[in-house]
C-alpha cells in the first residue's frame, strides 16, 4: 500500500490492516488503487490478496499488452459480456490459470499453476503425477534389425 501511494497511485478504498477478531493474522481490507500506471510496482508485481489496481487501456490490444508485459503469470481474470472476446483474451494471456467473470473458485482436479517467473508447473489432478515424476524413455533392442543411417 505504501509503495502504491508513494509512486502515485490514488488508495480508493481499503489499504489498512483488518483489527478485532483477525488482529492476530495478515488481513488487509479490500484495497483500490486507481490512477495507476503499467511500471508502478502494484501493477508489475505479484500482490497477494485483495488488492485491485486500476490501470487505463484504449484498446483490447493495448490491455493485453499491459497483462503479459511483467515478469509473472499465475493468474488472470477477465470481465466482460462479450464471449468471443473471453476465449481470445483468455487464450492470449501469458498466465496459467484464467477466471472469466468470476472470482478465484477452483476445481481441485483442474491445473493449477503459473507462467513465466510464478511457478514451475502443474499441480493439481492428474497434473500432479507428471509434476513430481521424472519420466525416461528407455528403447531396447532385442534382436537383429537394419539400423537406418540418418542423413548419411
Amino acid at each position: 500500500v505504501q509503495v502504491g501511494q508513494e509512486e502515485g497511485a490514488t488508495l480508493a478504498t481499503g489499504g489498512t490492516r483488518l483489527n478485532d477478531a483477525l488482529a492476530n493474522g495478515n488481513y488487509f481490507a479490500a484495497t483500490l488503487f486507481t490512477n495507476a500506471s503499467r511500471h508502478m510496482r502494484i501493477a508489475c508485481e505479484e500482490v497477494f490478496g485483495p488488492f485491485l489496481t486500476v490501470i487505463p487501456f484504449d484498446s483490447e490490444t493495448e490491455a493485453l499488452e499491459i497483462a503479459n508485459e511483467v515478469r509473472y503469470g499465475l493468474a488472470g481474470y477477465l470481465w466482460t459480456n462479450n464471449v468471443a472476446r473471453a476465449h481470445r483474451f483468455a487464450q492470449a494471456l501469458d498466465v496459467g490459470m484464467v477466471w472469466v467473470n468470476s472470482q478465484n473458485v477452483r476445481h481441485l482436479p483442474t491445473p493449477f499453476g503459473g507462467m513465466k517467473a510464478s511457478g514451475i508447473g502443474r499441480d493439481g489432478g492428474d497434473y500432479s503425477f507428471d509434476f513430481y515424476m521424472e519420466t525416461k524413455n528407455i528403447a531396447v533392442a532385442l534382436g537383429d534389425h537394419r539400423i537406418p543411417r540418418m542423413g548419411v
